[in-house]
This record gives C-alpha cells, sequence and structure tokens, in this order.
C-alpha cells in the first residue's frame, strides 16, 4: 500500500525546512532504513530514514524548497498504484526523469559553456524559493538556463540571471512583453517605461560564460546554519556595546583533579571528566552570585535568572551550534560531563531537538585545545556575556622564597557593557579564578 512520507517538525519552534539533498530519485528501490533526504532548519541539519520499503513513486518538492512541516515530501509503494491523492498543495508531480543517454549529453553541452538564453517552454518549471528570488531582482525568467532536476529553474539560476541576464525595472514591469526585446537605457542595463513605450526592438545578446572563468575558486550556497550564524553574530556586534577583558589563573588545582578523576573514572564509573567540564561546572556555580551576567536584555528591561542554563558551544562541521545545559547549577560534575558529550554527539550528526539549542542564559566557548591564549568571543543576544576558555602556558612565580613553574589558564569575558559595568564583571572573572584555584574545596560547599 502506498505511504506518504512527511517533512518533520524538529521542536516545537519549527515551521518549516528546507530540503538539502535527495539521496533517493524517483523509480529507486528504497529499504527501511535507507536515507531518503536531508533538511535544514535554521540552526541544524538532519536525515529522513525510511520506515517502510518499496518503490519511491513520486517526490512533490525539489532541493532549495521550503517545506512547511508535516507536508508530504515523497509516497514509498509499489508501481502502479494511484497516488493522486497525496500530492500536497502547492506541489506539482515531476515529468518521467529522461534517458540516462539524453543525460549524459545535457552535461557534456553544460560543460563546454554555460548560456543564459530565453527559454522557450511554454510551462515553466520554476522553485518557489526562485520564483520569490526573480520576483525582488526583476529579471526575466524566461531567460533563466535551467540547471534543476527535469529542466527546474533553482535559485541558482536566478542569481546567474540577475549578474548576467536580462533585467527589468518594477514600473517598467507589468508592461514588458516577455517575447519582445528592447533597446535598455536604464542603470545596469535595465529596461524602464520608456524603453517600452519607444517600442524600439534590439536583438538580445547571448551571454556566453566559459567554464576555464570559474576553475581558480569553488562557490557554495551558504547552509540555514550558516546564516543564522552570521545574522546573529552581526546583529550582536552592531547592537551591543562589547567589552572584553582577561583573566589567568592557576590551573593546578584543577589538572590534579582531573588527573585523580582519570585514574579512578573506570573504578567509580564516572564520565571522561574534561577541563571544559570543570571550567562549564565552576561558572554554573559562580554565576549564582553575579546574576547580572546570567541575564536577557531586550533594550527595554533585563531578565534575570535564577538558574543557570548552559550554552556550551560545539564545533562541528555543518558550523558552531550551541547546545543547552539546562538547570545546571543544580547538576553533578559527572552529570554535566555526560550530558554535554551527549549534546556534542548530537550536533556533530546533526539530528539534536532545535529546542535544546535554545533558552541559554549564558554561554561558554573554548579554543584553549588549539592553542589560543586569548580572544574576544562574541556574545549570543539576548544574553549578556560570554565566557572563552583559552589555553594553558607555563608560568612561574615566588613561592617560600623559590621560584616555581605553573600552569596558567586564560578566561576572556566579554560583557554587554549597556547593561553589566566593568567592576561587576572583574569581580565575576576574580570570584571565578579564586574557584577554579581551589576546585576541591568548591565542590566540598
Amino acid at each position: 500500500m502506498a505511504t506518504a512520507v512527511i517533512m518533520p517538525r524538529q521542536g516545537n519552534t519549527v515551521e518549516s525546512c528546507v530540503v538539502s539533498k535527495w539521496h533517493k530519485k524517483k523509480g529507486d528501490k528504497v529499504n527501511i532504513g535507507d536515507i531518503l533526504f536531508t533538511y535544514e532548519t535554521d540552526k541544524a541539519t538532519f536525515d529522513e530514514e525510511a520506515k517502510i520499503e518499496g518503490i519511491l513513486l513520486e517526490t512533490f518538492f525539489e532541493e532549495g524548497d521550503d517545506v512547511p512541516c508535516l507536508l508530504n515530501m515523497c509516497v514509498i509503494g509499489e508501481l502502479g498504484e494511484d497516488i493522486s491523492s497525496f500530492s500536497p498543495e502547492g506541489a506539482t508531480v515531476k515529468e518521467a526523469e529522461k534517458p540516462i543517454e539524453d543525460k549524459k549529453e545535457e552535461v557534456k553541452k553544460e560543460a563546454e559553456s554555460l548560456t543564459v538564453q530565453k527559454s522557450e517552454n511554454e510551462d515553466l518549471k520554476i522553485s518557489p524559493r526562485a520564483k520569490n528570488l526573480a520576483d525582488k531582482t526583476n529579471v526575466d525568467v524566461t531567460y533563466a538556463n535551467a540547471t534543476g532536476p527535469n529542466g527546474r529553474i533553482i535559485e541558482r539560476d536566478i542569481q546567474a540571471l540577475a549578474k548576467d541576464g536580462l533585467k527589468v525595472t518594477s514600473a517598467a514591469k507589468p508592461a514588458y512583453d516577455q517575447t519582445a526585446s528592447y533597446n535598455a537605457t536604464g542603470i545596469g542595463g535595465r529596461i524602464t517605461v520608456e524603453d517600452i513605450r519607444k517600442g524600439v526592438v534590439t536583438p538580445v545578446e547571448t551571454v556566453t560564460v566559459s567554464v576555464a572563468d570559474t576553475q581558480d575558486y569553488t562557490e557554495e550556497k551558504l547552509s540555514n546554519i550558516r546564516k543564522v550564524i552570521a545574522k546573529t553574530m552581526h546583529a550582536s556586534i552592531s547592537q551591543m556595546a562589547q567589552l572584553t577583558m582577561n583573566a589567568a589563573f592557576d590551573a593546578t588545582s584543577i589538572m590534579n583533579y582531573r588527573a585523580m578523576v582519570k585514574n579512578n573514572t573506570e573504578r567509580l564509573g564516572l564520565a571522561n571528566i574534561t577541563i571544559n567540564d570543570i571550567v562549564v561546572y565552576a561558572v554554573a556555580k559562580t554565576l549564582l552570585a553575579h546574576k547580572d551576567l546570567n541575564a536577557h536584555f531586550n533594550s527595554e528591561s533585563i531578565k534575570r535568572f535564577n538558574k543557570v542554563h548552559m550554552g556550551v558551544a560545539i564545533d562541528t562541521p555543518r558550523g558552531l551550534m550551541v547546545p543547552t545545559v539546562f538547570n545546571c547549577d543544580m547538576k553533578s560534575l559527572n552529570d554535566i560531563s555526560l550530558e554535554v558529550k551527549d549534546l556534542a554527539g548530537k550536533c556533530k550528526t546533526g539530528n539534536i531537538n532545535p529546542d535544546l539549542l535554545t533558552g541559554g542564559t549564558f554561554t561558554i566557548t573554548n579554543l584553549g585545545n588549539l592553542g589560543v591564549e586569548s580572544f574576544t568571543p562574541v556574545i549570543n543576544p539576548p544574553q549578556t556575556a560570554i565566557l572563552g576558555v583559552c589555553g594553558l602556558v607555563t608560568r612561574i612565580k615566588e613561592e617560600n622564597g623559590q621560584i616555581k613553574p605553573y600552569q596558567a589558564m586564560g578566561l576572556s569575558l566579554t560583557i554587554d557593557h549597556r547593561i553589566v559595568d566593568g567592576a561587576p564583571a572583574a569581580r565575576f572573572l576574580k570570584d571565578l579564578c579564586t574557584n577554579l584555584e581551589n576546585f576541591e574545596m568548591m565542590l566540598a560547599k
């Protein structure tokens, strides 16, 4: 029996997802566990696996389409089954795939030259995202070189056309005749109302871009995650008065404690507790006495939290992600270590629930394992502060009349100076350094 596969809803706040890639195409045999398609939210990337076996009878959306959650994405069943009732509103059933030999010929022609020319298709096939971009850029979509599946115009085709193709001003667009050619006199080669009124016809030249001209670089479309990171970081820098201060502490205590735990991990059934886990634990306890740093600011009011929901920055192949350890101040060091590792694993595989990427009240980012001695972490709004953990460096100090070397660790604290003054921030850093230098006594509190 034919069965529809829907676009999943990942988290309570996600309304739609973008189709990143189809791993199966119409007519393919599908087994349970096979990846059908990859999709993105604005925070994470996921793979949708087949839960039944059969033939992929139809797919309703293309790569790059923004699809509302719970809408039918494709249908799996047996050949000959009626699937007309599964087609979602706004989606069109695609034509049958072209023969392989025809595809090879098309690829060969495309490799020789990329040409922007007027389409002869009366029934123009264009993705929703491409149509939206075409409307915004005022280009004539009939001149687009369709590179999408089954001759469909997709977003990158409109981007290429906007750069090199025919453009029409907004005022002239209602009267523009796609079957005619005009002498474009507007800015940037645009066709104006005056050009249409004069009715001067000039042959439109074909624009050819040599493949050789593009071989010295690669161009990759930004993922949704990278777009969100860029937008958030730009807003953070442009809208806040950010100030970074640096401090260092004697890491002897935490290094000795970690060595002791590591030697007894198996016997005591503990997690592999890292230096970063220890810092997360210490920060959560220290923040309780410095609530202006454990807060959200929305330009009108400040919300100080009685619990610490710790954001922990994770480097992933898809970009920086910041999952949240909720109620971090209430958890043991071992529990924090286990949870951070679990969240990091889900971030790196791309299957973390988006709800776990929100709600943080303070963030820790660690570049120490990369040898960074000091840096300027950027606040994740609406939070009011972020702590950067730096690498270990060898320093010397005088103790009982003798000069002794020790391992020092740097901390870089960035604050929103609109809310947090320098002195309170410095006191937080001082208290945190004291707690880390006397970590075993801190655990006894």
